[in-house]
């Protein structure tokens, strides 16, 4: 139960930093680490395919970030 209050948690925070992007860069850094908190969820439910395209998508946005890119 605690995974799964943790993985809605974890997808809920990457969504909305998703959505506010464009807004300012700071979001970016923040939907990178919704990424990296998704990544984890994966792989700590045992869906490790999840866990790694989430673990690209953190290194794509974080990429993103240090370009200075929104």
């Amino acid at each position: 139960m605690a995974l799964t209050v943790y993985g809605v948690a974890a997808l809920t925070f990457m969504m909305c930093m998703y959505a506010f992007e464009a807004r300012a860069r700071g979001f970016v850094a923040a939907f990178a680490v919704g990424c990296a908190l998704s990544s984890a969820y994966g792989f700590l439910s045992g869906s490790w395919p999840f866990g790694v395209v989430e673990a690209v998508w953190t290194v794509l946005a974080l990429r993103r970030f240090a370009r200075g890119t929104p």
